[in-house]
């Protein structure tokens, strides 16, 4: 692919890049007195100038002045087209100029567009986002057997203000997510709880966030249960991480924070109840809510800059198994005085998540919470790789993260909340237990569980995002692995405020 993007102006642009509708006259959204335009209609004659939504077709342009090359990229069908899609439209030009290593790139596609400034703007956002996301390095952990390939580093501009607003938007907000992908790529061996640490304090230092942590006898005088039981197995101790952001300016209306949780579970054998099949492998990306939360931190502290406090709540865990290992048939008494009979060591996550979300209702006072965990298999099976199971009654809250979604292109889905599922998770023994064997409702099992730990009056929403998380197939903007899912639809939300 590519190595890296910026945004700057191209004087002598050595690719330019053109929109065409399907179905529609290249010649009537061309600037008249390009002196390429004629190259631009050549490719458009070309077989494969379909106008379909990603496809190209390629001309060279012959003369002093000119661009090496022009690419005509189809943006679909008008009546169907959304800013957004061009996220993945786009790919298919970054990546064949990752093969034809031109860097110098105009998009000059305002003409075709023709739309007002704010759509343009998205548009062009999803272009940065698209070369930005490609320009993700997974090949950090290739060692000498492994030949790298020169990757080029691509300048991009835009033909009007608004695409070059959102080029230079997307573009920095695809280091974010990005941020997030290589963390959550970083294996379990080197990704500890105390590695998450280190790395939030570094983020903290680098964007002026406040950062504290907590672990052993801290952990036990705050009463974090779910750390202590879940990590203690482990010799790589549990860490609660912290961070906040604070705007410049407060007013007393947005003095509550914005409390976003992530699980971070640095790996997951499940515990005595041991994963079985290969259950364990990829289980490095248990840590994926935690890797969200920090990758949306430094796009807030350093894009969004929201007039509202955020704080971030990274609850970290590796879930292991020794002497010293929480069992099945143990009752644990939370921060709030909730107990919960354990009745599988595998339903680790909402453990530590509780711990989460009684700090933030006692110690936060949020005006809302919104929490990321890859927590149940349930949610894959109803939903699959194309919604996140959204659990969320609030109705103000459900809308902000809808509309944020809607931005970001990371897609949510409504999941239902009732008594009932509530009801299901009680305890002969306990209050409540932390899986019910019955695997009826398994998502809804997981949200339940959570809602014991939630004061009442609070606004929150649990996003499960274990079927998004990961992008199983090389297309697009992404390559196969971890996809920093999250970090955008986060970053929108805030971008409310």
């Amino acid at each position: 692919m590519i190595k890296s993007v910026t945004v700057a102006e191209v004087a002598l642009p050595e690719v330019v890049v053109v929109g065409h509708f399907q179905n529609e006259d290249l010649l009537a959204t061309l600037p008249k007195r390009a002196a390429w335009a004629d190259a631009a209609l050549a490719a458009a004659k070309r077989g494969e100038a379909t106008g379909e939504a990603g496809k190209i077709a390629e001309a060279f342009p012959v003369g002093e002045g000119q661009p090496q090359r022009v690419i005509v990229l189809g943006l679909g069908k008008r009546d169907k087209f959304k800013p957004e899609g061009l996220r993945s439209s786009f790919a298919a030009v970054v990546r064949r100029l990752g093969t034809t290593k031109q860097t110098q790139v105009l998009l000059a596609l305002s003409p075709a567009l023709d739309f007002a400034e704010a759509s343009l703007e998205q548009a062009g956002r999803a272009c940065g986002e698209a070369a930005g996301l490609l320009a993700w390095d997974n090949t950090v952990f290739k060692g000498k057997a492994t030949d790298k390939k020169e990757r080029p580093a691509l300048t991009l501009w835009g033909d009007k203000k608004g695409l070059v607003k959102g080029l230079q938007h997307g573009a920095a907000l695809a280091t974010s997510v990005n941020y997030a992908r290589s963390l959550s790529e970083t294996p379990p061996n080197i990704a500890t709880p105390a590695y998450i640490s280190e790395l939030a304090k570094k983020l903290a230092k680098e964007c002026g966030l406040e950062f504290s942590v907590l672990r052993g006898k801290e952990l036990e005088k705050e009463k974090l249960v779910g750390h202590i039981n879940v990590g203690k197995a482990s010799e790589n101790e549990a860490h609660f991480i912290r961070l906040k952001y604070t705007p410049e300016k407060t007013g007393k209306k947005k003095d509550k924070p914005a409390v976003l949780i992530g699980k971070t579970v640095t790996y997951d054998t499940g515990g005595l109840s041991l994963k079985v099949n290969n259950g364990m492998v990829g289980m490095k990306r248990d840590k994926d809510g935690g890797c969200a939360v920090l990758g949306a931190m430094h796009a807030i502290a350093t894009l969004i800059k929201p007039d509202r406090p955020v704080v971030a709540l990274l609850c970290s865990a590796e879930n292991s198994i020794s002497d010293e290992a929480y069992r099945p048939d143990d009752v644990l008494t939370f921060r709030n005085g909730v107990t919960v009979e354990i009745t599988n060591t595998d339903a680790e996550g909402r453990l530590v998540l509780a711990d989460g979300y009684c700090w933030a209702c006692d110690k936060e006072d949020p005006a809302y919470i919104v929490e990321l965990s890859t927590l149940t298999g349930g949610v894959v099976t109803a939903l699959g790789s194309t919604y996140c199971g959204m659990f969320c009654d609030d109705d103000k809250l459900r809308a902000r993260i809808e509309e944020a979604s809607g931005v970001s292109g990371e897609r949510v889905w409504r999941m239902p909340m009732h008594q009932e599922y509530r009801d299901m998770m009680k305890s002969p023994i306990a209050d409540i237990l932390n899986s019910n064997p019955n695997r009826k409702a398994h998502a809804g099992q997981g949200a339940a569980f959570l809602s014991y730990f939630v004061k009442d009056g609070v606004p929150w929403c649990h996003l499960d995002i274990a079927g998004v998380h990961v992008a199983e197939n090389d297309g697009g903007a992404f390559v196969k692995g971890p996809n920093g899912w999250g970090v955008r639809i986060l970053a929108d939300l805030l971008a409310q405020e």
